[in-house]
């Protein structure tokens, strides 16, 4: 039975009425009346610690504090944008993330189009990644809480989660596990949600959900992290699913490792220069690296394992972009600042990383240049293969 969600102290309904519509402009239409619902119920900025930190525009974060700057800091709360909660080693590790990219997720998954009833049992909903509790929070009001399971992997965060629910009148269950192969209790799970970033679904994901169920979780690649993936559980282990243009998330974090970190480049790490082949390309660099998503999408498919950086230092050339993979390959591509006609390109290591990355722009191109929302997954047992259009245009397999 769905129990009736708690209201916290009121926040000012202004603020409320403008993040409605700003979530409504992102999804280009009405907020659906169970979103809505659950929006004006649980209050963001009762999961939001009193420092926090918003893009700057610059590519770089600026800190709010509550205490100095109350009403920025509330502005903030009830802003449409991704929140940073915390930094590890001067790089963001954890977020609030934007309200209308988790109204996105909450409805490809199938919840928030209806106000929920008591005349019926609510899904069975996993997250994973509780993060600072509040999407936990918006399930447990769509759902009941003793049908939600969010699970952290950093145990402090996990408890100030618990803290914020519990401070809210929320008790879903909270645990602490490692979402690539934690077995959480509760189950099976008609939802599984993940609130980061992935590039590839864990085995063990497909055994928290009955056949019908659904899988919803942002993609990333080392060459590209945009995009959410939607798959619908099915029979033997099988799942299949459409990608969608939207939501850049963290990425999954596992234990002893860093969360994220900059592309190497050949000086950093990689085969030995003077094993380095030298020639030319008309393939500008900027057509794959340039911010054009569904370009980056594509390549970073089908050429996996591997990074970018651009280096506008005028150390080696006016302009380069570095790119490496993990197993001491890399390449150069040089543009001398005078003609776009033809760049340099350097590679050495076991794979020519270029020569890839020119066949998979060409492929992208005979494809008719796809977006992101033509490709769709199909996970059969230990095999994923990704496709444009229909399963029977496969475009790689992993």
């Amino acid at each position: 039975m769905v129990t009736t969600p708690r209201r916290d102290a009121p926040a000012d309904d202004v603020l409320v009425d403008g993040l409605l519509a700003a979530v409504a402009e992102q999804l280009d239409q009405p907020v659906p009346a169970g979103l809505e619902q659950v929006l004006r119920r649980v209050h963001r900025h009762r999961f939001l610690p009193d420092r926090i930190w918003q893009r700057d525009g610059s590519g770089g974060y600026e800190p709010v504090d509550r205490a100095t700057e109350p009403d920025r800091w509330t502005a903030a709360a009830y802003s449409d944008e991704p929140l940073v909660t915390r930094f590890t080693d001067g790089l963001p590790s954890s977020s609030a993330s934007m309200p209308s990219m988790v109204a996105r997720m909450l409805l490809l998954a199938g919840l928030g189009e209806s106000p929920p009833g008591p005349e019926a049992p609510g899904a069975r909903v996993l997250e994973w990644g509780a993060g600072t509790g509040y999407n936990a929070a918006l399930l447990c009001a769509l759902v009941g809480d003793r049908r939600v399971t969010t699970v952290e992997l950093d145990p402090v965060l996990a408890a100030e989660a618990q803290e914020n629910l519990k401070a809210t009148g929320y008790a879903p269950t909270v645990a602490v596990g490692d979402a690539a192969d934690c077995r959480p209790p509760g189950g099976p799970h008609d939802v599984v949600l993940a609130t980061f970033s992935v590039d590839h679904i864990p085995p063990t994901w497909l055994t928290q959900v009955p056949s019908g169920g659904r899988i919803v979780t942002p993609w990333s690649s080392a060459w590209c992290t945009y995009g959410t993936l939607a798959l619908t559980s099915h029979q033997h282990g099988r799942a299949e699913g459409r990608f969608h243009s939207f939501a850049s998330f963290m990425q999954m974090a596992r234990p002893g490792t860093d969360r994220c970190g900059p592309a190497p480049g050949p000086a950093a790490r990689g085969a030995d220069a003077r094993q380095a082949v030298r020639s030319s390309t008309t393939l500008s660099p900027w057509a794959v690296a340039g911010g054009d998503l569904d370009t980056e999408f594509h390549i970073g498919l089908t050429v996996p394992g591997t990074a970018f950086a651009w280096d506008t230092s005028g150390e080696h050339a006016p302009t380069r972009l570095h790119i490496a993979d993990t197993a001491n390959s890399w390449a150069t591509v040089d543009h001398d600042g005078l003609t776009s006609a033809a760049f340099t390109v350097t590679q050495a290591g076991p794979r020519r990383l270029w020569d890839e990355i020119a066949t998979a722009h060409r492929h992208w191109e005979q494809l008719g240049r796809p977006g992101i929302d033509r490709y769709g997954l199909t996970v059969t047992g230990p095999t994923t293969t990704v496709w444009v259009d229909t399963p029977a245009t496969a475009v790689t397999a992993f």
